[in-house]
């Protein structure tokens, strides 16, 4: 697999910039990394892995199953036992229930925004959105907790990221305040042949060998620094220069994406669709220290009509869409859970399945589906839903919380995003009250309210 981001031989002034700050929106390498170093950031080497069902999971067809409801509220799975007694199901994930001592359920979840971008605004930056948008259009206020981590770890030396989207990453977050460096860096698909993620070859597609001249690019950058004038922010380079180079030549970042180099044993253990390669370069990605990895689980592929977890009743209704994405989800999930427990990574990895709410726990009905059948949907819900949480070094083999009969409301334990996200938080080694300096100059903590969830830790 060729390098990343450089080439060997001669280059001219404009290429080597033009290379140099490619990654990282337009600033150099020594700059972003002395202005980090000296923010004092953390180097711990935990991270997250996140599954995010954008479009809102179904608590009643995943993880929050109510087979004595009436009919009109329990759906068309049953649940199934797991290894762990009391913790149930559903049957399409019979992978998750032969591992449940090695997961956790979050049964109690709930919030209240419920259009698809305020919802996942509220769950990914534990910040309620100023103005609710029904329209689903809205554009986050805050950094979601991928860009803090990112600014708080700093730049790696090795070249890595500190936050990856698997695919891609969440568009309704943006970086504000905490600038575009922070933003995730998008994989592409990592199911298709000869999977490459993008910009990590020189621009116009053009691919290298090895840095051979390592030493001539030293020279390069010593006469580069003196050309430049980025206004006294070159000042001290000297100190951060080794850094930038083993950036621009580490062989870290080919190693961490290179899915091919996986035995074929496992990459069918994992399964060969989106989800599951996805899941297997976020362990790869986990295992090399990176700190967050989004892992984009929409669509299974791009062909799929079940563009995402948005359940309402339609042509195509819950039922056939979860026949096609649950067997894919619990064999990508279970995969990932059992290998990073193998690996000895379950206390430094932690892993989290979820969305932004959950569905109606009525039943919804459209008069046909593609099949001529009476179709089923449920509408937005955020009054309640479920996650999966695995690893982090927190206690396994639990229900967290609980519903009511019906799956309408927290009746047990009620869990808010802020307390997911400060048990993620908690786990990366970052101070939820610290506060960054938003664009009017006033200090916005990192997460105002939420507590890190007492039955987990």
């Amino acid at each position: 697999m060729a390098s990343p981001i450089f080439c060997a031989g001669p280059k001219s002034r404009r290429e080597f910039l033009r290379v140099g700050t490619l990654a990282l929106g337009g600033i150099s390498l020594p700059e972003v990394l002395a202005r980090r170093a000296a923010a004092g950031h953390s180097s711990h080497e935990t991270s997250v892995i996140l599954f995010w069902m954008w479009g809102g999971p179904s608590q009643l067809e995943t993880y929050d199953l109510k087979p004595d409801a009436p009919s009109e509220y329990r759906g068309p799975f049953r649940p199934i036992s797991t290894n762990v007694p009391g913790l149930n199901l559903c049957e399409l994930m019979p992978r998750q229930a032969r591992i449940a001592d090695k997961l956790s359920v979050i049964r109690s979840l709930h919030h209240e925004m419920s259009a698809h971008n305020d919802g996942s605004i509220e769950v990914l930056t534990g910040k309620t959105p100023t103005v609710p948008d029904a329209t689903s259009q809205a554009r986050s206020e805050h950094p979601d907790f991928g860009m803090v981590a990112a600014r708080m770890r700093g730049p790696r030396r090795d070249g890595l990221p500190n936050y990856v989207g698997v695919h891609k990453s969440p568009f309704m977050t943006v970086p504000q305040y905490l600038g575009l460096a922070t933003r995730a860096f998008d994989t592409g698909d990592p199911s298709v042949d000869k999977f490459s993620p993008p910009n990590l070859t020189l621009l116009g597609g053009t691919t290298s060998d090895r840095l051979i001249e390592r030493r001539s690019l030293v020279a390069q950058l010593d006469r580069y620094r003196r050309d430049l004038d980025l206004n006294g922010s070159l000042e001290g380079v000297d100190s951060f220069r080794q850094a930038a180079f083993e950036i621009l030549s580490s062989n870290a970042v080919a190693k961490a994406f290179d899915l091919a180099s996986e035995d074929d044993t496992i990459r069918e253990r994992y399964g060969r669709h989106r989800w599951g390669q996805s899941c297997l370069l976020a362990r790869r990605l986990a295992e090399s220290g990176v700190a967050v990895i989004n892992v984009d689980a929409t669509a299974t592929n791009d062909k799929s009509p079940h563009f995402s977890w948005d359940d309402h009743a339609s042509a195509f209704d819950l039922g056939v869409a979860n026949r096609e994405r649950l067997p894919q989800m619990d064999q990508a999930l279970s995969a990932l859970i059992e290998d990073l427990f193998d690996r000895g990574l379950d206390r430094r990895v932690m892993v989290i399945a979820c969305g932004e709410f959950g569905r109606t726990p009525r039943l919804s009905h459209a008069a046909k589906n593609f099949l001529g059948a009476p179709s089923q949907g449920r509408d937005h819900w955020p009054q309640a839903f479920s996650a999966l949480i695995s690893g982090g070094g927190l206690r396994m083999g639990q229900v967290v919380g609980a519903t009511n009969s019906k799956a309408e409301y927290p009746s047990q334990n009620p869990v808010t995003p802020q307390d997911l996200l400060a048990t993620v938080y908690r786990h990366l080694g970052i101070d939820q009250e610290h506060a960054f300096i938003d664009h009017a100059g006033r200090p916005v903590p990192i997460l105002p309210y939420g507590k890190p969830i007492a039955d987990l830790i």
